[in-house]
Protein backbone atom coordinates (compact mmCIF):
# COMPACT_ATOMS: atom_id res chain seq x y z
CA UNK A 1 0.00 0.00 0.00
CA UNK A 2 1.56 3.26 -0.99
CA UNK A 3 1.70 6.11 1.46
CA UNK A 4 -1.25 8.20 -0.04
CA UNK A 5 -3.88 4.97 0.49
CA UNK A 6 -2.53 5.08 3.64
CA UNK A 7 -2.96 8.63 4.50
CA UNK A 8 -6.87 7.97 3.06
CA UNK A 9 -7.19 4.90 5.38
CA UNK A 10 -5.99 6.58 8.02
CA UNK A 11 -8.61 9.41 7.16
CA UNK A 12 -11.32 7.12 7.01
CA UNK A 13 -10.80 5.46 10.00
CA UNK A 14 -10.71 8.77 11.64
CA UNK A 15 -13.93 9.64 9.79
CA UNK A 16 -15.60 6.58 11.36
CA UNK A 17 -14.83 7.24 14.54
CA UNK A 18 -15.80 10.69 14.95
CA UNK A 19 -19.50 9.18 13.39
CA UNK A 20 -19.25 6.46 16.20
CA UNK A 21 -18.75 9.34 19.00
CA UNK A 22 -21.27 11.55 17.21
CA UNK A 23 -23.75 8.73 17.67
CA UNK A 24 -23.09 8.07 21.27
CA UNK A 25 -24.33 11.63 22.84
CA UNK A 26 -27.94 12.60 22.97
CA UNK A 27 -29.79 16.54 23.51
CA UNK A 28 -31.37 17.85 26.49
CA UNK A 29 -33.56 20.69 25.66
CA UNK A 30 -35.08 22.93 28.14
CA UNK A 31 -38.68 24.67 26.96
CA UNK A 32 -40.99 27.00 28.67
CA UNK A 33 -42.91 30.42 28.49
CA UNK A 34 -42.98 33.18 30.91
CA UNK A 35 -46.20 34.84 31.80
CA UNK A 36 -46.73 38.33 31.69
CA UNK A 37 -49.08 37.40 34.09
CA UNK A 38 -49.70 36.83 37.89
CA UNK A 39 -52.72 35.44 39.66
CA UNK A 40 -53.31 35.38 43.49
CA UNK A 41 -55.30 32.84 45.18
CA UNK A 42 -56.98 34.15 48.30
CA UNK A 43 -59.36 32.34 50.84
CA UNK A 44 -61.95 33.90 53.55
CA UNK A 45 -61.26 33.20 57.05
CA UNK A 46 -58.01 33.00 56.52
CA UNK A 47 -57.96 29.48 54.94
CA UNK A 48 -59.06 28.14 58.66
CA UNK A 49 -61.45 25.98 59.71
CA UNK A 50 -61.64 25.22 63.04
CA UNK A 51 -64.07 21.87 63.44
CA UNK A 52 -63.69 22.48 67.30
CA UNK A 53 -63.77 19.41 69.98
CA UNK A 54 -65.74 16.27 69.25
CA UNK A 55 -66.54 13.73 71.59
CA UNK A 56 -65.32 10.23 70.32
CA UNK A 57 -68.84 8.76 72.05
CA UNK A 58 -70.53 10.41 69.36
CA UNK A 59 -68.59 8.71 66.54
CA UNK A 60 -69.73 5.72 64.94
CA UNK A 61 -67.48 2.67 65.64
CA UNK A 62 -67.96 1.05 62.16
CA UNK A 63 -68.69 3.43 59.82
CA UNK A 64 -67.01 6.94 59.05
CA UNK A 65 -68.61 10.06 60.83
CA UNK A 66 -69.68 12.98 59.02
CA UNK A 67 -67.78 15.94 61.50
CA UNK A 68 -68.04 19.28 59.88
CA UNK A 69 -69.10 21.40 57.16
CA UNK A 70 -67.74 24.37 55.70
CA UNK A 71 -67.86 27.02 53.03
CA UNK A 72 -64.98 29.42 51.78
CA UNK A 73 -65.18 32.21 50.15
CA UNK A 74 -62.23 31.86 46.88
CA UNK A 75 -60.94 34.41 44.78
CA UNK A 76 -58.26 34.39 42.13
CA UNK A 77 -57.16 37.76 40.83
CA UNK A 78 -55.07 37.97 37.95
CA UNK A 79 -53.15 40.51 36.01
CA UNK A 80 -55.32 40.41 32.82
CA UNK A 81 -57.29 37.38 31.47
CA UNK A 82 -55.41 34.00 32.08
CA UNK A 83 -55.46 31.04 31.26
CA UNK A 84 -54.88 29.42 34.74
CA UNK A 85 -56.04 25.94 36.79
CA UNK A 86 -55.59 25.56 40.94
CA UNK A 87 -53.36 22.22 42.13
CA UNK A 88 -54.08 20.46 45.03
CA UNK A 89 -51.23 19.17 47.43
CA UNK A 90 -52.31 16.78 50.38
CA UNK A 91 -49.89 18.13 53.27
CA UNK A 92 -50.85 14.67 54.79
CA UNK A 93 -49.81 12.19 52.24
CA UNK A 94 -51.10 8.70 53.11
CA UNK A 95 -53.30 9.89 56.16
CA UNK A 96 -56.83 9.56 53.94
CA UNK A 97 -58.78 6.77 55.39
CA UNK A 98 -60.30 6.66 52.15
CA UNK A 99 -58.43 5.93 48.77
CA UNK A 100 -60.72 7.87 46.59
CA UNK A 101 -58.43 10.34 44.80
CA UNK A 102 -61.09 13.22 45.87
CA UNK A 103 -60.20 13.09 49.30
CA UNK A 104 -57.54 14.82 51.56
CA UNK A 105 -56.00 12.96 54.60
CA UNK A 106 -56.98 14.35 58.61
CA UNK A 107 -53.73 13.14 59.87
CA UNK A 108 -52.59 9.72 61.25
CA UNK A 109 -53.02 8.60 65.19
CA UNK A 110 -49.56 6.64 66.70
CA UNK A 111 -47.79 6.93 63.30
CA UNK A 112 -50.02 4.95 61.45
CA UNK A 113 -53.70 4.65 61.75
CA UNK A 114 -55.34 7.18 59.51
CA UNK A 115 -57.70 9.41 61.42
CA UNK A 116 -60.14 10.56 58.74
CA UNK A 117 -60.61 12.70 55.07
CA UNK A 118 -61.57 16.06 53.79
CA UNK A 119 -63.18 16.48 50.36
CA UNK A 120 -63.33 19.83 48.79
CA UNK A 121 -65.77 21.24 45.64
CA UNK A 122 -66.39 24.26 43.39
CA UNK A 123 -69.97 25.89 43.09
CA UNK A 124 -71.28 29.34 42.43
CA UNK A 125 -68.02 29.61 40.33
CA UNK A 126 -67.88 32.79 38.08
CA UNK A 127 -65.43 33.88 35.85
CA UNK A 128 -65.37 37.94 35.20
CA UNK A 129 -68.85 37.92 36.78
CA UNK A 130 -70.22 35.38 33.55
CA UNK A 131 -71.20 31.85 35.11
CA UNK A 132 -69.53 28.94 34.66
CA UNK A 133 -68.68 25.55 35.32
CA UNK A 134 -65.45 23.48 37.10
CA UNK A 135 -63.67 21.09 34.73
CA UNK A 136 -60.10 18.66 35.60
CA UNK A 137 -57.61 17.53 34.04
CA UNK A 138 -55.38 14.51 34.82
CA UNK A 139 -52.45 14.81 31.67
CA UNK A 140 -51.47 18.40 32.44
CA UNK A 141 -54.61 20.02 30.40
CA UNK A 142 -54.36 18.14 27.34
CA UNK A 143 -57.65 16.52 27.99
CA UNK A 144 -60.50 17.79 30.09
CA UNK A 145 -63.75 16.14 32.18
CA UNK A 146 -66.88 18.39 34.19
CA UNK A 147 -65.59 17.94 37.33
CA UNK A 148 -66.88 20.08 40.60
CA UNK A 149 -64.64 18.20 43.44
CA UNK A 150 -61.18 18.98 43.82
CA UNK A 151 -58.75 15.91 43.05
CA UNK A 152 -54.81 14.68 44.31
CA UNK A 153 -54.44 13.55 40.98
CA UNK A 154 -55.44 16.43 38.39
CA UNK A 155 -55.85 20.03 38.18
CA UNK A 156 -59.19 22.13 38.09
CA UNK A 157 -59.87 25.00 35.85
CA UNK A 158 -63.12 26.75 35.00
CA UNK A 159 -65.02 26.75 31.55
CA UNK A 160 -68.12 28.25 30.20
CA UNK A 161 -71.12 26.10 30.15
CA UNK A 162 -70.87 25.23 26.25
CA UNK A 163 -67.36 23.79 25.97
CA UNK A 164 -64.95 21.54 28.00
CA UNK A 165 -61.90 23.85 27.94
CA UNK A 166 -60.51 26.79 30.12
CA UNK A 167 -61.37 30.01 29.51
CA UNK A 168 -59.26 33.06 29.93
CA UNK A 169 -60.11 34.75 33.61
CA UNK A 170 -59.00 37.95 35.55
CA UNK A 171 -61.41 36.86 38.10
CA UNK A 172 -62.19 33.93 39.58
CA UNK A 173 -64.78 33.72 42.26
CA UNK A 174 -66.37 30.45 43.96
CA UNK A 175 -67.32 28.92 46.82
CA UNK A 176 -65.26 26.20 48.69
CA UNK A 177 -67.00 23.52 50.44
CA UNK A 178 -65.44 21.54 52.71
CA UNK A 179 -66.58 18.37 54.23
CA UNK A 180 -64.68 16.28 56.63
CA UNK A 181 -65.35 12.59 57.94
CA UNK A 182 -63.55 10.64 60.64
CA UNK A 183 -63.05 6.84 60.17
CA UNK A 184 -64.85 4.33 62.38
CA UNK A 185 -63.26 4.64 65.54
CA UNK A 186 -62.93 0.17 65.72
CA UNK A 187 -59.83 1.24 63.72
CA UNK A 188 -58.65 4.21 65.78
CA UNK A 189 -56.83 4.21 69.06
CA UNK A 190 -59.14 7.54 70.80
CA UNK A 191 -57.94 7.23 74.66
CA UNK A 192 -56.47 10.42 74.94
CA UNK A 193 -57.24 13.88 73.28
CA UNK A 194 -56.37 13.24 68.88
CA UNK A 195 -55.61 16.93 66.66
CA UNK A 196 -57.54 16.68 63.44
CA UNK A 197 -54.81 17.87 61.19
CA UNK A 198 -55.70 18.39 57.64
CA UNK A 199 -53.91 20.55 55.38
CA UNK A 200 -54.01 21.15 51.71
CA UNK A 201 -52.10 23.90 49.75
CA UNK A 202 -53.66 25.21 46.62
CA UNK A 203 -51.22 26.25 43.95
CA UNK A 204 -52.38 28.11 40.66
CA UNK A 205 -50.47 26.83 37.54
CA UNK A 206 -50.44 28.59 34.17
CA UNK A 207 -51.99 27.11 31.53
Amino acid sequence: MNTSLKYLFALALLSGAGSAMAASSVDLTVKGLITPSACEPTLSSGGTYDIGKISAKDLNADTSTSVGEYTFQMTVTCDAATLMAIEPQDNRPGSSSDDDPTRFGLGLINGTEKLGFLEMSLSSILADGVAGRGIASADGGLTWTSERRLRNDSITSVADNTTLAPVPVGLLTADLNLFASIAPTSGLTLTNEVAIDGSVTLTVKYL
